[in-house]
This record gives C-alpha cells, structure tokens and sequence, in this order.
C-alpha cells in the first residue's frame, strides 16, 4: 500500500468512527472507543477483503467496500457491547 492510500483510509476511518459518534452520541470516551474501533474494523476489512480476494469499490491499493463494512461491523459490535452494564451482586450477603 501507497502512502497516499494508508491516509486516504486513516482519514475515512476517522470519519466513519466521528460519524457514528454523532449518530450515537456519547462521551469523549465513546469518541475515543468508536475512533479505535472504526480504525480496527477499517484495517480488518481491508485485510480480510485482500486475503479472500473479495474487492468492493476499490480506490487505487484500497478496498474502500470491504474496509467500510468491516468498520461498521465493528462499531456496531462495539456500541452493542459497551452497552452491558455490571450489576453488583444482589444475594451477596446471602451467600455467606
């Protein structure tokens, strides 16, 4: 890959992660998180799209549509997941 397409993809995956922030919403925590988790999904799309020859809307070296819906998955997982909230134990004192 180009340099050129590794900033190309960098600024894409930011912008799905910033997007899905202000679908969302959220803390400056969660911005953080979906920034990670839409670069993760981009780069894990990418690959995945490389290694099983499967190309969608390539630009140039990139594999804009693998990389996209790779980041999505990953948000949507993400989002889904960071959603669970730990309950203290409500019989604690029943146990002993």
């Amino acid at each position: 890959m180009t340099l050129p397409s590794i900033l190309l993809g960098l600024f894409i995956s930011l912008l799905v992660g910033s997007l899905f922030h202000l679908w969302r919403g959220g803390s400056l925590a969660r911005l953080l998180l979906y920034l990670a988790l839409s670069l993760t999904g981009f780069v894990m799309g990418q690959w995945i799209g490389s290694w099983q020859k499967l190309v969608l809307f390539p630009v140039g070296t990139l594999n804009l549509g693998m990389a996209v819906i790779g980041s999505s998955v990953f948000l949507f997982a993400g989002h889904w997941l960071s959603l669970v909230e730990v309950r203290p134990d409500q019989n604690k004192d029943d146990a002993v």
